[in-house]
């Protein structure tokens, strides 16, 4: 008995070390393949992603005559800046009107967007009232309630009240952020401790203060991701602004290059313009999320935790 205790002994050492020499041996191998396999998969998203930029680019700084006669990929004689000058002097400066029209949407509809989501998912984070949790539960039926849908309904009401084809008209539903509620109360519930709002009570700071001095500091990470979300949002609307706007005036930047792309056969010139007027769009985004990525990231991943 002991004879064959010992010899099951000594052969079951030696099994347990080929399985783990050859889970070994295939273990970094399998490995490689895998990282392979992300690592072109990524490249060709990337490439996918950048390559209608590149081309933007390139196309951007070609005259007429080089646009479609060179490679499309690469650059020929350079005129961006020609381009320039001929984009924004054309019928009276129209692109620099579109481009500040798409600033007071973007920039003052997302800001006032911000605050009003922080305050209200702040006040459903910290205060119990009646009827809160239907509040909330009918906001997020919001979030999942697509734009296009919401746009017929809005020029009916707009032109009830007589504000179709204003500045109000874009500005005024740009302002509403059923998802920036979601994320303001959520971020505040995790952030913002109840005993830092006592102790601003007991200092004899009303409600507003409080949110306005305490609490949005510490929401500041959300606050910036509302913000980015709704900025990119609005700045990049379409439909909107197609049903509501008729004066050329009014257009954003987005609307304004649909509009000039629309005529391009009959004004052969504005070909050129649409492309350096949508590589020129796109620099106020590239801009703002370069500066606030920081807060973007923190803000979108402990949203994404809590």
């Amino acid at each position: 008995m002991s004879g064959v205790t010992d010899t099951k002994a000594t052969v079951l050492p030696g099994s347990a070390r080929r399985v783990r020499a050859t889970s070994t041996h295939r273990g970094p191998r399998e490995s490689l393949i895998s990282r392979t396999v992300a690592m072109v998969i990524m490249l060709v998203f990337t490439l996918y992603f950048l390559i209608p930029i590149w081309w933007l680019l390139v196309a951007s700084t070609k005259n007429r005559a080089d646009l479609f006669t060179t490679n499309p990929l690469w650059f020929a004689e350079l005129a961006l800046w020609q381009n320039i000058v001929s984009l924004v002097s054309y019928d009276g400066g129209i692109y620099l009107r579109w481009i500040a029209n798409s600033v007071a949407y973007a920039g003052v509809g997302a800001l006032v967007a911000t605050i009003v989501a922080g305050m209200c998912g702040y006040a459903l984070a910290k205060y119990r009232f009646r009827g809160r949790e239907l509040m909330f539960n009918v906001i997020l039926g919001g979030v999942l309630v697509p734009a296009t849908a919401l746009a017929l309904p809005l020029f009916l009401l707009f032109s009830q009240v007589q504000l179709t084809n204003t500045f109000w008209a874009v500005f005024l539903p740009s302002i509403v952020s059923p998802f920036g509620v979601y994320l303001a109360r959520v971020f505040a519930e995790a952030s913002v401790p109840e005993e830092l709002l006592e102790a601003s009570r007991l200092d004899g700071a009303g409600e507003v203060r409080t949110f306005f001095t305490v609490s949005i500091r510490l929401m500041l990470p959300a606050m910036i991701t509302i913000f980015l979300f709704q900025f990119v949002g609005i700045w990049n609307n379409f439909f909107l602004p197609l049903i509501m706007l008729r004066s050329e005036e009014l257009f954003p930047v987005t609307y304004g290059l649909y509009a000039w792309n629309s005529t391009i056969n009959q004004f052969p010139e504005l070909r050129g313009f649409v492309l350096i007027g949508a590589l020129l769009s796109i620099i106020p985004l590239i801009i703002t999320f370069l500066l606030l990525q920081r807060y973007w990231r923190t803000g979108l991943g402990s949203g994404a935790l809590k």
